[in-house]
């Protein structure tokens, strides 16, 4: 019998990352070529926020290109990995077992959210991909919740990768050179929340349940919770403790750090 495959947490940044000369890149490129290889990959992004959870069902998701005002080359990019109708099908049979009701969506595409990690992590686009969207109105809890009840998926050759920021002040990001030094309340944050993920205890779960209010300066690091909802499904499919795998900063606000639950 396989180990289970671990739950991941990426910071995906600003769609450039993919050709930006920064070290986020180069972990993630190091990382799909250290991990061992999945047979199929659910990923959780901050940019498909529905009403109710959605799981995309097609047999060949389309390269959204859901962003304004950058480079030519990165709208000719796409990433051509296979569907995977039977995993969405499984991942709506656990959600369902949970009293989540979820629905499935043929036409979905691959969000930047998705593609660009997976572009860095997997080149090849040779693994099957289903994306799951977030309900940015529903709270913290009710992604955690998603994570545990997908969390069968990791003994069944699944990576679960959630996608999102470790910190999000997009308001602010670009008013800094790409390889600023982090600002300090990013920083804290950033520092905060590894604490938190490392120790694996309740009350620290907890804690990350009520980033807002925990973290040091929340509203400032998250004043939209779709960047890090994701980072609770990850953490519910995982359990216990996490281990950060990566820390680095773009833009000086945000933090690209990731994290693993084994």
């Amino acid at each position: 019998m396989t180990s289970p495959l671990p739950s991941l947490f990426v910071s995906h940044g600003a769609p450039t990352l993919v050709t930006d000369p920064v070290p986020t890149r180069d972990f993630l490129r190091a990382l799909g070529q250290t991990m061992p290889r999945p047979e199929a990959i659910l990923c959780v992004s901050a940019h498909w926020d529905t009403e109710a959870p959605r799981l995309g069902s097609g047999k060949r998701p389309h390269t959204i290109h859901d962003f304004y005002g950058f480079p030519d080359e990165l709208y000719d990019m796409t990433y051509p990995a296979p569907g995977a109708p039977a995993l969405a099908e499984r991942a709506a049979k656990l959600l369902g077992g949970a009293q989540i009701p979820v629905s499935l969506d043929g036409g979905r595409g691959l969000d930047h959210g998705a593609w660009v990690p997976l572009r860095l992590m997997h080149p090849q686009a040779d693994i099957p991909v289903v994306q799951l969207s977030i309900q940015s109105h529903l709270g913290p809890e009710h992604h955690l919740a998603m994570g545990r009840a997908l969390a069968p998926l990791r003994g069944e050759g699944v990576l679960i990768l959630a996608s999102g920021n470790a910190t999000h002040n997009l308001r602010e990001a670009f008013s800094h050179e790409l390889l600023a030094s982090p600002v300090p309340y990013a920083r804290d944050f950033a520092d905060w929340l590894s604490a938190r993920i490392e120790s694996g205890k309740a009350e620290d779960t907890n804690a990350l349940l009520d980033y807002l209010a925990k973290g040091p300066h929340g509203p400032k690091n998250h004043p939209t919770p779709d960047h890090y909802l994701p980072l609770l499904v990850a953490l519910g499919a995982g359990a216990g403790a996490g281990t950060r795998l990566h820390d680095g900063y773009t833009f000086g606000v945000l933090s690209m750090a990731a994290y693993a639950w084994s």
